[in-house]
């Protein structure tokens, strides 16, 4: 009689000591996964839309109108001093008033990869970290100087 119970103590403090340990490794691995999904916590944003001149022959012939949107890591915008915004627009701008290879007519063979890949690169240079990981195109239109009303 006594040896059974000796045994169903044992079993018991057995059972007890891989619970535990079973929801002790449970515990940290949840951990470390919520650790790593704050890491990755992604904000959303629009830019304003800018109105780039497009001149030719000495004159503004129209205008490209531009919005664009941008995910950006929640903790390196809470660091940053200046909106990351208006520096993707400053970007934007420059590169868009400037290109010899925009032909503001035909906006469709415009290589628009090429110009958010740039802006990221840029922006995140002129902020000195990677404070934005995606650009995307929310609008890229032309208007002709002719068709804006007054």
């Amino acid at each position: 009689m006594m040896a059974r119970l000796v045994i169903s103590c044992l079993w018991i403090c057995a059972v007890t000591l891989v619970s535990a340990y079973t929801m002790i490794a449970m515990k940290m691995y949840h951990a470390e996964a919520a650790a790593s999904a704050a890491v990755d916590k992604m904000d959303y944003e629009k830019t304003r839309p800018i109105n780039v001149p497009m001149i030719a022959n000495g004159s503004v012939q129209g205008y490209v109108i531009a919005q664009f949107a941008y995910t950006s890591n929640t903790d390196n915008k809470k660091q940053a001093t200046v909106p990351i915004e208006a520096f993707i627009l400053d970007e934007a701008f420059k590169m868009l008033y400037a290109d010899d290879k925009l032909d503001f007519r035909h906006l469709e063979k415009y290589d628009i990869a090429t110009l958010t890949k740039s802006l990221i690169d840029k922006v995140n240079i002129r902020l000195n970290g990677p404070m934005v990981k995606d650009v995307l195109v929310e609008e890229f239109n032309y208007i002709a100087k002719e068709d804006i009303s007054r």
